[in-house]
């Protein structure tokens, strides 16, 4: 078992990595901290990938690829960065809001709200372009699509 020092060092060569070039998959990832002396397994890259609030953003020619905030301890500029580049629209009925995305861009997206933990959302399921929000109740629905197209806009 890594000590913490190891796991710190580790998941700071990602970042480092994701951040100076574009990373496509795992099994790239994977190879980039072998060839710098880091054995790590698919399971071990999850647990840190997601703790370290990566997630995978489209780019415009199609590809997607890895992308971390800034700072992960502070989310709202991860959303604030990428509702702009990624939601195309926000709209619901009851205590649903589906969100629509660019291809690719749903899962980024909701990590980001789910992270955010709005109190008036319960949880969220994305797919490949779309987001469904669960709210607490129906009444938070326009609050919730005002505050989606208002980051979207930016």
């Amino acid at each position: 078992m890594p000590t913490s020092s190891a796991k710190k060092k580790r998941q700071e060569e990602i970042l480092q990595l994701i951040r100076s070039q574009r990373v496509h998959n795992q099994d790239e990832l994977r190879g980039m901290l072998h060839e710098r002396g880091f054995d790590v397994t698919q399971a071990t890259l999850s647990r840190d990938l997601k703790e370290l609030r990566v997630a995978k953003v489209p780019h415009a020619e199609g590809e997607s690829y890895y992308a971390a905030a800034v700072d992960p301890e502070d989310l709202a500029p991860a959303l604030e960065r990428l509702m702009p580049h990624l939601v195309t629209s926000a709209e619901g009925v009851g205590n649903l809001v589906v969100v629509k995305t660019l291809t690719g861009g749903a899962q980024a997206v909701a990590e980001a709200i789910d992270l955010e933990a709005w109190p008036e959302i319960i949880g969220t399921v994305a797919g490949d372009d779309t987001i469904l929000l669960i709210l607490r109740d129906e009444g938070h629905r326009s609050l919730i699509i005002s505050r989606i197209n208002d980051l979207a806009d930016r």
